[in-house]
Order: C-alpha cells, then sequence, then structure tokens
C-alpha cells in the first residue's frame, strides 16, 4: 500500500472522510521552531491532503499529514476548513513547477511538491473541489497554469475525447447514410432506365414482328 492510500484509511476513513487527493510537500523556507515543539521526534514527511465528509451536506477540509522517521503511522495535525483558504499561488504560470503557495485566514505556507506533476494533479483536484463544494468566498487561484484551471484539466480532456470521439463516429455514420442513400437513388434510377429500355425494346419487337 502507497502512502497517500494508508493515509486515506488511517488518518481520513475512520472519520468518515474521503480523501480527494495529496501531495507530499517540503517547506520552501525554514520556519524557527522550539525543539520541544516537534516532541524532538527527528525528521518527518509532510502530505497536504484535501478531503471531504460523506455525512452530508459535506465539507471539504485541507489537512497537514505528517510520518515521523522510523513510523509506519501518520499523524494528522493542522486542519483547515476549505472555507479558510484565501489564495492559491503556482508561483508560475508559464512552466511546470513544483513551487507552491497557500494562504489561509490565519496561515501561510510556502511549499515545494516532490514533482510539477504532482502538483498540477493537486491544484485541479483542489479547484474542482473549491468550485463544487463552495457557493461564496472561493479562493483566489493565481500565477497558475491554465491546464489547472478547467479547460485543459484531466477530466476536462477526458471528457473532450469522449465527445470528440462521439462526434467523428456520428459524422462517419451521417457520411455512409449519405452514400448509401446515394447509391440507393443510382440504383433506382438504373433500374427505372432498364425498365424503359426494356418496354421499348418490346415495342420496336412487335413492331417488326407485325
Amino acid at each position: 500500500m502507497n502512502a497517500k492510500s494508508a493515509i486515506s484509511k488511517e488518518i481520513f476513513a475512520p472519520h468518515d472522510e474521503r480523501m480527494l487527493g495529496a501531495v507530499q510537500v517540503k517547506r520552501r523556507t525554514k520556519k524557527k521552531i522550539p525543539f520541544l515543539a516537534t516532541g524532538g521526534q527527528g525528521e518527518y514527511l509532510t502530505y497536504i491532503c484535501l478531503s471531504v465528509t460523506n455525512k452530508k451536506p459535506a465539507q471539504a477540509s485541507i489537512t497537514k499529514v505528517k510520518q515521523f522517521e522510523g513510523s509506519t503511522s501518520f499523524v494528522r495535525r493542522t486542519q483547515w476548513m476549505l472555507e479558510q483558504l484565501r489564495q492559491v499561488n503556482g508561483i508560475d504560470p508559464n512552466r511546470d513547477s513544483p513551487e507552491f503557495d497557500l494562504l489561509f485566514e490565519n496561515a501561510f505556507d510556502q511549499w515545494v511538491a516532490n514533482t510539477a506533476s504532482e502538483k498540477c494533479t493537486f491544484f485541479q483536484v483542489l479547484h474542482h473541489t473549491c468550485q463544487r463544494y463552495l457557493t461564496d468566498k472561493k479562493p483566489e487561484f493565481i500565477n497558475c497554469q491554465s491546464k489547472i484551471m478547467g479547460g485543459n484539466s484531466i477530466l476536462h480532456s477526458a471528457a473532450d475525447s469522449v465527445t470528440s470521439a462521439v462526434q467523428k463516429a456520428s459524422q462517419a455514420l451521417n457520411e455512409r447514410g449519405e452514400r448509401l442513400g446515394r447509391a440507393e437513388e443510382k440504383t433506382e434510377e438504373l433500374k427505372n432506365s432498364a425498365q424503359q429500355f426494356a418496354e421499348t425494346a418490346h415495342k420496336l419487337a412487335m413492331k417488326h414482328k407485325c
């Protein structure tokens, strides 16, 4: 089981929540935290997770989850309701980059994802979730590539591909129908011509016979 599946099962499932996405991150700037604040547990991995409650009305949240060195379990740390998210900064709209910032009502974090692709996937899910679950006070997405904002997202690209395939199939069927229709018309014309020729030939034969 990979880390994200384990987080979903260990952190969110027991609370009747469904994890929608996660990205492993490191801080771009080190925070000055007293040694005792970490409990002296040493190095750790950090994940930013997006989840939603199964209970209606559904509520989405962003949770910081950590896995300390030498441990196979995960620890839930800070959690924000999605309504508290004010701004998502993709840093550079012109290139794939792993850096991003999240601004909440009472917090601001600067992160670096493992890869630009992982960040992009998380941003797509985050943007879609904001559109679905927030009726007002939607966060501002700035310095983000266009593919993150919906037009070229994974889901939309898949939907566009299906739509395009259906349109092409429909067009092919229409063209085939038109060709068949023209062939039927041509066959009817040939049939009529043959019938007229037969009638004319019969009349001429009768005339010469007389």
